[in-house]
């Protein structure tokens, strides 16, 4: 079977995420392009990954019939605009997260999608950790119980430098959110697909650790799901020296705990729910856990490249790719729920 041939748009620090991922996966994938506005990154990139097009034209790069794929790591505020003319091209489309910063944007994705015929996933990655697949197998299997609550959270460090090394980076026009928009959408995704549909949002956003930016830092919400469960996200940027990223699920009859994408603490109940007695003044108020998958085979690995793996396999045998363009619509409007409840100090129904 011959190998699907990929162009990567964007020459910044995530389009060379996704040429390393793309490198390998020589059996079934081959980059053979890639463009930037700026031609000296396109051609720098380019030259490190071997025989490599470099465009500074994207038109131009469409245009060539022996392209299948797109993966499309511009600023996110550009998403749309790349991955639809991509789209029209009939080139499959990888969209690095967010899918894009507004609801209309991801809608003309979808749009485009549904009329091409082609393939599109969004980038989140860690729904291909081992520590994310053991979590969401359990909560399917109900070995969780009922769902009651989870935390998701990003405390994370971000120097000024971050901010400053793009003229887009802290604005809403291109960057559209801070610390939420651009770090916690992945924890935010897991938390999403493991929990169920959300359906209202209170939050507060803060920026207290940087300047010249127009967004937030740091930020809190509570997000209601249809089932009753309540979830709380908590993403932040001014964690110095920075802390972990996790996502902690609860039920009724066991819990998990992900932590910088190993699973820490696990327990699963695949009866009724034990009675565990705690007797008064012991100060006991948690069990053993009874699985700890083992760090070497839970770690983040290259996410990425199983992703992308993930999207080979979905052009090859014509399925959906596992993460889709509605998937990432749903994550994109917890956010943006977030950032409107921020702003009028009210909750939000989605």
């Amino acid at each position: 079977m011959s190998k699907i041939r990929f162009a990567v748009i964007g020459a910044g620090v995530i389009g060379e995420v996704h040429c390393r991922a793309l490198a390998g996966l020589a059996d079934s994938a081959e980059l053979v392009a890639i463009a930037d506005i700026k031609l000296d990154k396109a051609s720098a990139m380019a030259a490190r990954f071997g025989r490599v097009e470099a465009f500074d034209d994207v038109a131009a790069l469409l245009a060539r019939p022996d392209i299948d794929a797109v993966t499309v790591c511009t600023p996110s505020g550009l998403h749309a605009d790349v991955a639809v003319d991509a789209l029209e091209a009939g080139k499959h489309v990888v969209v690095e997260k967010p899918i894009d910063i507004s609801l209309g944007a991801a809608d003309r994705i979808i749009a485009a999608e549904a009329r091409s015929g082609r393939k599109v996933t969004v980038i989140s990655q860690h729904r291909f950790d081992r520590s994310t697949e053991k979590v969401l197998d359990a909560v399917r299997a109900g070995h969780l119980g009922t769902v009651t609550s989870a935390i998701a959270s990003h405390a994370w460090w971000r120097g000024q430098t971050y901010y400053d090394s793009g003229d887009w980076r802290g604005t809403w026009a291109l960057d559209g959110g801070g610390a939420i928009m651009n770090q916690s959408v992945h924890t935010i995704n897991l938390m999403v697909t493991t929990v169920g549909t959300p359906v209202e949002v209170f939050a507060h956003t803060a920026c207290l650790a940087h300047e010249r930016i127009e967004v937030e830092d740091t930020a809190a919400a509570v997000v209601k799901f249809s089932s009753g469960a309540l979830g709380l996200i908590h993403g932040t940027t001014a964690a110095y020296p920075g802390l972990d990223a996790s996502l902690r699920i609860f039920g009724t009859k066991g819990s998990a705990v992900i932590s910088d994408d190993e699973l820490v603490f696990f327990h699963e109940n695949v009866g009724p729910a034990p009675e565990i007695q705690m007797s008064s003044g012991t100060g006991l108020n948690q069990v053993t856990p009874d699985f700890r998958l083992d760090p070497a085979d839970a770690g983040l690995g290259d996410a990425h490249q199983r992703q992308l793996a993930d999207f080979v396999e979905a052009i090859r045998t014509d399925r959906q790719p596992r993460v889709s363009t509605t998937d990432a619509r749903t994550s994109l409007a917890v956010i943006l729920a977030l950032y409107e409840s921020a702003r009028t100090g009210l909750p939000v129904t989605l």
